[in-house]
């Protein structure tokens, strides 16, 4: 299996990359080849938006390359996605495509397209982490058929999955899929507990819209402190919104910006192996 990696958002660092090649050395078959576009840098963005765009078609249309695995999230997939998806052809419609965070941007608008399997998945960003090798050997993993690296509360129903910020950001836009039957699982980092409530009183109106059955909440981490109290914890809220706007509340999800983030691919693709 060839994986081919870019960076729709923010930059790589060329260390790290060959730290995360280094890992796949341990999964036989298994290939990587980070884009160079990976490196590169303009502002805060991995390149410039045409950069990106052209890189990430490139991967995307190369008929040698199985999967296309976004190497970090950060900010900057929306100002290219659109663009990129739409230079797409035949050759990109059988791949996996693996990513989490601003990368759910990405993943969000593949899925509307139906182009390929997008997987809500571990980057190799997470190297960066304290004890990170373990979420970048879960996608190697998986990519090698091993499917123990799956999120374990998925059932029969399609699923998709979103850090909440990047969830909100997508509806009403070209790029927000349709999720109608989904069980829907979010995660967040480094937002404001009246944040996520407002987040979750637009997300939630448009799930109920849609005709998505529910959600599933994952790890809500590294909350700021505010000047008060808000009063409810994330899991109240969820419950809270989901009650509002008659969607299922469904538990909690292993899913968030951490080690432990689980792989959810997206609808009712096969889960047990990515080969």
């Amino acid at each position: 299996m060839r994986i081919r990696l870019c960076a729709p958002s923010t930059p790589f660092n060329p260390d790290d990359a060959a730290r995360v090649v280094a890992l796949a050395g341990d999964y036989p078959g298994v290939t990587l080849d980070f884009h160079p576009q990976c490196f590169a840098s303009q502002g805060h963005f991995a390149g410039a938006d045409d950069m990106r765009r052209d890189a990430f078609a490139e991967c995307a249309n190369d008929p040698a390359c199985d999967a296309v695995w976004f190497a970090r999230g950060g900010y900057g997939a929306v100002r290219m996605a659109e663009a990129g998806i739409a230079r797409l052809g035949e050759a990109a419609r059988g791949k996996l495509y693996l990513g989490y965070s601003d990368a759910g941007t990405m993943l969000g608008g593949l899925y509307r397209a139906g182009i390929g399997r997008p997987v809500h998945a571990p980057m190799p960003s997470d190297i960066r982490r304290d004890g990170g090798e373990a979420a970048v050997r879960r996608v190697l993993g998986w990519l090698s058929g091993n499917g123990s690296g799956v999120e374990a509360g998925l059932d029969s129903r399609p699923v998709a999955a979103f850090n909440l910020m990047t969830l909100a950001m997508l509806v009403g836009t070209p790029l927000m899929p349709d999720l109608a039957g989904h069980v829907v699982l979010i995660e967040e980092v480094a937002e404001h507990l009246y944040a996520i409530d407002r987040l979750l009183f637009h997300v939630t109106a448009a799930l109920a819209e849609a005709g998505a059955v529910g959600i599933r909440l994952g790890r809500i981490s590294d909350v700021p402190l505010n000047d008060r109290e808000f009063g409810m914890s994330a899991m109240a809220m969820v419950q809270d919104w989901c009650a509002r706007r008659g969607l299922e509340w469904l538990g909690h999800a292993d899913i968030g910006h951490d080690i432990d983030n689980a792989i959810v691919p997206f609808g009712l693709a096969e889960r047990g192996r990515g080969s």
